[in-house]
C-alpha cells in the first residue's frame, strides 16, 4: 500500500499535536478547578487523536482514524463520569477545587 501524498508534511501535524498536548499537560499540572482539569485532559486526548489521524494519512490506511473514534468515545465517557464527580464534589464540599478533598471519607 502506498502512502497518500499530502501537501502538509506529517512533521507539522506532530508539532501541532505536541503543542496541544503540552498545553493540556500544563493545565493539568497548574489548574486547581476540576472543570479546567477535565478540559486539559480533553486537550491531551485530542492531541493523541491528531497523531492517530496524521499517521493514518501518512500511511494511507484507516487504522489511525478507527483508533481516533475509540478515543472520542472514551473521551465522551470520561466527560460523563467527570461531570458526575464534579457534582458530588460540589455538593459535599461546596467548591470545585481539587485540593479541598484531601482524603476520601465515608
Amino acid at each position: 500500500m502506498t502512502a497518500v501524498a499530502s501537501s502538509i508534511p506529517p512533521t507539522w501535524y506532530l508539532l501541532l499535536a505536541s503543542a496541544v498536548f503540552c498545553i493540556g499537560l500544563f493545565g493539568v499540572l497548574t489548574r486547581r478547578n476540576v472543570l479546567y482539569f477535565l478540559m486539559s485532559v480533553e486537550l491531551m486526548m485530542n492531541a493523541a487523536n491528531i497523531n492517530f489521524v496524521a499517521f493514518a494519512l501518512y500511511y494511507g490506511d484507516l487504522t489511525g482514524q478507527v483508533f481516533a473514534l475509540f478515543v472520542i468515545a472514551l473521551a465522551a465517557a470520561e466527560v460523563a463520569i467527570g461531570i458526575g464527580i464534579i457534582l458530588v464534589l460540589y455538593r459535599n464540599f461546596g467548591t470545585t477545587d481539587v485540593t479541598v478533598p484531601a482524603e476520601m471519607r465515608w
